[in-house]
């Protein structure tokens, strides 16, 4: 490892400040440097519990986070947040800034906040966030809270990042759980009812509780439903404790190790899609040819079917002789 790197590493494993935002911001930039970066820091992951809170617009996703973070913190363990936002459409930027929103940790070396955008990823995470995470884990942070986004029904993302998600819902909200069931409903490991003095509250819980008898889930676990008024710190202890009891009921199941491997799983196959489709972008379509390809489809001369046949059989063709021509000479060698 090149010197400069190895003193980059130990600088994030000290929790540095100013190193963390630097990785990160390496990382959503997708600067060449920053798969190194994440190859030289894997090896000091796995230690983290990652807890993604997910829920619509207006459910308190930011409140809940900054009191859970409060009592972790009263546990004396350590946090990060990554809060992910919209993108600006002028600037590239998270719009909401949920950092604002959690000024009061700033004096607190225990707690590292970063905001990250979307900038146009669908699912309710930003790209780099799960590389973030990482970054944050080889940090020596104990836990690391997700909010997302809070788009709603494609908000699943996170259930392929987070070791427990939270979906959180709020009473009052139109048709309540009937507008997200056929989303992000299926994912959920707890959920949580904020602003559960509001009128309409235990109507929401009777939905789930309704919902819930109609699917078992594979590991047979029954998520259980925690009613919150975060913005006055109410049941922020009964869900970190809700929280814990998921982690142990998946230790004594032995599910925790499975749990990790469908999600890396999910990740290699994203991974290899992306840089696969790096490659090809980069070695066979600059960006001209695909505009020329392009207006071909829109002026009716190709149609898109056939062309992507085509684009995929030339570059997997290549690919296979080129494994041909090793297994050749590797037996060329071995004869």
């Amino acid at each position: 490892m090149p010197s400069d790197l190895q003193h980059f590493v130990d600088r994030i494993r000290a929790g540095d400040v100013r190193s963390l935002a630097r990785a990160i911001s390496t990382i959503e930039d997708n600067r060449p440097e920053s798969r190194e970066l994440l190859k030289s820091l894997f090896n000091f992951t796995g230690r983290a519990q990652v807890i993604g809170l997910t829920g619509a617009p207006g459910a308190g996703k930011s409140t809940l986070v900054d009191q859970l973070a409060r009592e972790y913190r009263r546990q004396e363990r350590t946090v990060g947040i990554i809060a992910v936002d919209p993108t600006s459409p002028y600037t590239g930027g998270a719009i909401l800034g949920d950092r604002i929103r959690m000024q009061s940790h700033h004096a607190d070396a225990g707690i590292y906040i970063r905001s990250m955008a979307t900038r146009g990823n669908l699912g309710g995470l930003a790209r780099a966030t799960t590389d973030a995470a990482t970054v944050l884990d080889a940090a020596g942070k104990d836990i690391v809270l997700i909010e997302t986004v809070g788009v709603g029904q494609d908000e699943i993302d996170i259930v392929r990042l987070a070791d427990v998600t939270v979906v959180i819902l709020v009473p009052g909200m139109g048709d309540d759980v009937q507008t997200i069931k056929a989303g992000i409903m299926e994912i959920a490991d707890i959920f949580v009812i904020n602003k559960s003095d509001r009128e309409g509250a235990d109507r929401v819980e009777r939905e789930i509780r309704s919902m819930q008898s109609l699917a078992i889930r594979s590991d047979k676990w029954t998520p259980p439903i925690i009613k919150t008024v975060a913005s006055e710190g109410r049941g922020i202890t009964e869900l970190a404790a809700a929280i814990v009891n998921y982690e142990q009921f998946l230790q004594q199941k032995d599910l925790l190790l499975k749990k990790k491997i469908s999600s890396w799983r999910e990740r290699l196959i994203e991974m290899l899609r992306d840089a696969l489709l790096e490659r090809l972008l980069g070695e066979r379509l600059p960006e001209e040819e695909i505009a020329r390809l392009a207006a071909d489809i829109a002026e009716h001369r190709r149609d898109p079917y056939s062309l992507v046949e085509e684009i995929v059989g030339s570059f997997g063709g290549n690919i296979h002789h080129g494994d041909t021509e090793t297994r050749r000479q590797e037996k060329v060698r071995i004869d």
